[in-house]
């Protein structure tokens, strides 16, 4: 990973949010890493339920592909 800093400007609120979900010692980097990490997996197990859900016309056969 590369040493180079970026600024994210941020509200005053947004900033008490984040330093608030921080844990002691982590970093502002980990913490937006586990937000993304999490963000991802909620995405995945929505998409998981809709394909779930979908009406079985709706997807196509393996035998088809």
């Amino acid at each position: 990973m590369s040493n180079a800093s970026k600024r994210i400007p941020v509200t005053e609120e947004r900033w008490k949010e984040l330093n608030e979900l921080k844990g002691a010692g982590e970093t502002y980097d980990d913490l937006l890493g586990e937000l993304i990490r999490e963000h991802q997996r909620r995405q995945l197990a929505e998409r998981a339920k809709e394909v779930r859900e979908a009406d079985a016309d709706e997807l196509t056969s393996l035998d088809e592909l």
